[in-house]
């Protein structure tokens, strides 16, 4: 047998009909990687990455425009750039309710697949 050859391969992976090849644990978890890893998708899926209009920062200060990705966060950026105001939450805008959220996983391939399988069953 000629090294290499189809006929060697096949008979290294099984080569009997009827038989599933075996997928090893890293083989499994490289392909599930892949299929939930937000790449490509273009310019809507690049925008997505950065996190669409809204950014991935939450709270917007009402003083200087920055952005905080948590409460504490605004807090700490008050104290040290504004430190003769205090801070009102309810003036903070909420970036990501303005703009419907953060990312939407354009290019996401397994939460696509993962919806056409409950849509799927939902109509039958």
């Amino acid at each position: 047998m000629i090294p290499g050859s189809c006929r060697e391969i096949l008979r290294l992976r099984g080569g009997r009909k009827g038989v599933a090849a075996k997928h090893t644990s890293g083989e499994v978890a490289s392909k599930t990687a892949l299929a939930t890893r937000n790449a490509g998708g273009g310019k809507a899926g690049l925008q997505d990455r950065k996190g669409g209009k809204a950014g991935h920062a939450k709270f917007i200060c009402p003083e200087c425009k920055m952005q905080a990705a948590s409460m504490k966060n605004m807090q700490d950026h008050y104290d040290s750039k504004h430190p003769k105001d205090v801070l009102d939450p309810a003036a903070c805008q909420n970036a990501q309710e303005m703009h419907g959220g953060s990312t939407h996983g354009v290019a996401v391939q397994g939460t696509q697949k993962a919806a056409k399988k409950k849509k799927k069953a939902t109509a039958a």
